[in-house]
């Protein structure tokens, strides 16, 4: 992958766009990113599952806990839902604006709301393994921004406003229907890495004093761009362990997947509500 960190792909992704109307799908107001461990099965969609690859113009390289498909959920009829399980990341060797293609493309199809999900460590020791917290905020530290280079501007503002970058009012939502459900959500900031290896317990304690509540290697580059172009961000970590030195022993990946299946009924009664709440986009 040597294209330039700099190249934003507009060609392709106005190609992407016309070949996803060829196809014949519809468009989606709702957009919805599983991470690691998280893909939750909504049943039958109503169009796909096709792999994430035939969207993208630039190979996709496997990683376990991502099955890096897409489809087509109607929870509504008025309100298509346009579901990636699964996402690139940096540490996979792309650049920002290739992490962020599949959120680029998603707003040019017409979504208005991104719900994004993610496993994390828990900076905070009152953080437990299979807590579910609302991102309030993020800190981005993984040194890349999608927002490099020469963009269109039709895309967004050169310098883009980042308060609010998760919508309180969508957060809010969410934090209803949770107790409604009987579904505990927590609130945090968000701390975004380049990865791939895990934090060492001094950086972990560095990072809960900069105010950080959970960490992960995603989610923080999406946000960016989803903010510049528009959309209304929505995000839910999964606490898949405790940060290192907090708990004895090393961190492992088979961890972060086993607590993402162990936690994916409420995330799947939870993400369900959502995206059939008629007000979600209002």
């Amino acid at each position: 992958m040597s294209t330039s960190d700099t190249y934003d792909y507009r060609d392709e992704l106005a190609a992407a766009v016309e070949a996803w109307d060829a196809r014949g799908w519809p468009r989606p107001g709702v957009v919805l990113v599983s991470g690691s461990g998280l893909a939750v099965d909504f049943g039958e969609p109503a169009y796909g599952p096709i792999p994430l690859a035939d969207l993208l113009p630039f190979p996709i390289h496997r990683i376990e806990g991502h099955p890096n498909t897409v489809e087509i959920l109607a929870p509504l009829p008025d309100r298509p839902v346009l579901y990636y399980r699964g996402r690139c990341h940096s540490y996979q060797g792309y650049s920002a604006h290739q992490v962020v293609f599949p959120i680029r493309l998603a707003r040019l199809l017409g979504a208005r709301v991104l719900i994004l999900t993610n496993a994390t460590g828990g900076l905070d020791p009152a953080r437990k393994p299979g807590d579910l917290v609302a991102i309030s905020d993020q800190v981005n530290l993984s040194g890349l921004n999608p927002l490099r280079g020469d963009l269109p501007a039709a895309w967004g503002p050169r310098f883009p406003d980042m308060t609010g970058a998760y919508d309180p009012a969508l957060r809010a939502r969410a934090q209803a229907t949770g107790r409604s459900l009987g579904i505990e959500i927590g609130e945090g900031i968000y701390l975004g890495l380049s990865g791939p290896s895990y934090e060492t317990p001094a950086e972990v304690r560095a990072y809960h004093q900069l105010g950080g509540d959970v960490v992960g290697m995603s989610t923080v580059l999406e946000t960016i761009a989803a903010r510049h172009m528009g959309l209304r961000c929505l995000g839910f970590s999964l606490v898949s362990n405790a940060g290192a030195g907090w708990t004895e022993g090393p961190l492992d990946h088979q961890e972060v997947l086993a607590a993402g299946q162990a936690a994916a009924a409420k995330l799947h009664l939870l993400l369900e509500a959502l995206i059939e709440d008629p007000g979600l986009e209002g």
